[in-house]
């Protein structure tokens, strides 16, 4: 009982950062985008982890963790139904490194992550009835059948070479880049980001904000790698969080210098996609790998992020985060990478990820085009010319997030 309440108060310390990571991504993606849409960003973010806790509740749990169930898509039932003991209360056989309530709300946390990764991408110039739309269905249904395919003892999981994703380099940032990917070429760039073919800067109107934002993500990364090992085991909870750490490290400094010498400028929004991108990397296999292999791989990551950034520059897709770089480049990296380095390194390993990475971009394009196209033909998903230029908080909230406050002289 002792080892039980050790291990959920871990869990709930780790539920707890990985909630605060959202913060991290509200910050991060009003730092690098225009004063003129801040709230609009803001509102699309609480929007997520609030409809997501209900959605993943109502329907996401169970549909993603059908235990012994076998119907239609696993689905073990509507809403939460706690194992109970013969006394009628919480089983705490449920499982050694937590409760079931506890369990619920770790995995949560995950399900909001894969849509405020697209909010990110197509900032500035979704419609938010749209997008509101698709994080419902995207969210509720989606991403727990996708999830299911491995955490809930799924076909990937049942390869002869089981298909590894410690903490979710595909299951969450994959799933949430391959939407993103399709959701900005469904949209297209926003006004002015092309001229005569030429990718323009439009730079992000507070950089300390998105700054304070990757050190929050950063932070609550130790809840989201740290949490995953499901318990409070203290090799390899510590383990796991000296490969994250190293990861994001070398993935910051790699894309910081990998930038200076193609651009020949230190850019700090490099520097921060790069220590992302770090973490994005060994989140698949942060349990499997030593100390040196985190380090390389968030070395390759960091450097990846820059020719990402430049390559999705020149195919004229408009991503003002980097959340398809980062998140999808760097996802699949990460998956890749635990059949390349660490414990679990082998050619069989290697195709079971490949296996994996194909799975999810089958199903996370089609069903995201599906849903996305269909609006863009019926409702529409872009806002006017008029709207994007004097900007979504006026247009779609009808409030300014920095409004000017003046003494009313008489």
């Amino acid at each position: 009982m002792e080892l039980l309440t050790i291990n959920n108060v871990w869990m709930m310390i780790c539920t707890a950062l990985v909630f605060f990571m959202h913060l991290g991504f509200a910050f991060l993606e009003i730092g690098l985008t225009r004063q003129k849409n801040t709230l609009n960003i803001l509102f699309k973010n609480i929007f997520i982890i609030t409809v997501g806790l209900l959605l993943y509740c109502i329907v996401g749990f169970n549909l993603m963790y059908p235990g012994d169930f076998n119907g239609l898509l696993g689905f073990a039932g509507f809403g939460l139904d706690a194992p109970l003991n013969d006394a009628g209360t919480l089983d705490l056989t449920y499982n050694e490194g937590y409760t079931y309530w506890t369990d619920f709300l770790f995995q949560g946390m995950f399900a909001a992550t894969a849509a405020t990764i697209v909010s990110g991408a197509v900032a500035e110039r979704m419609k938010i009835g749209p997008f509101m739309i698709f994080t419902i269905i995207y969210v509720g249904l989606i991403y727990p059948i996708a999830g299911s395919w491995k955490w809930g003892g799924g076909f990937l999981q049942t390869l002869e070479t089981p298909f590894y994703d410690f903490a979710g380099s595909t299951l969450v940032h994959s799933v949430g880049g391959w939407a993103a990917l399709v959701a900005v070429c469904l949209l297209g760039p926003r006004i002015s980001k092309f001229l005569d073919g030429k990718p323009q800067a439009i730079p992000g109107h507070n950089i300390p904000l998105a700054t304070a934002g990757v050190l929050i993500l950063w932070l609550g990364w130790f809840g989201f790698n740290g949490g995953s090992v499901l318990s409070a085991d203290p090799a390899l909870t510590s383990i796991t969080l000296v490969t994250t750490c190293l990861a994001a490290a070398a993935g910051g400094v790699v894309a910081a210098m990998v930038s200076f010498i193609k651009y020949k400028n230190m850019d700090l929004t490099m520097f921060l996609n790069g220590i992302l991108g770090g973490l994005v990397g060994i989140t698949a296999g942060a349990d499997q790998m030593s100390p040196t292999d985190a380090i390389i791989i968030g070395a390759i990551a960091g450097a990846i992020i820059v020719f990402a950034v430049s390559l999705i520059d020149r195919l004229k897709l408009d991503d003002p985060v980097g959340a398809i770089a980062v998140h999808l480049v760097c996802g699949i990296w990460g998956t890749l990478a635990v059949g390349i380095f660490g414990n679990l390194a082998s050619g069989a390993q290697l195709v079971s990820q490949l296996i994996g990475v194909a799975s999810y971009a089958a199903i996370c394009i089609t069903s995201s085009f599906l849903i996305i196209f269909i609006m863009k033909k019926t409702v529409g998903i872009r806002v006017s010319e008029k709207e994007e230029l004097e900007g979504l908080d006026v247009h779609e909230h009808g409030m300014d997030a920095y409004p000017d406050f003046r003494l009313n002289e008489h």
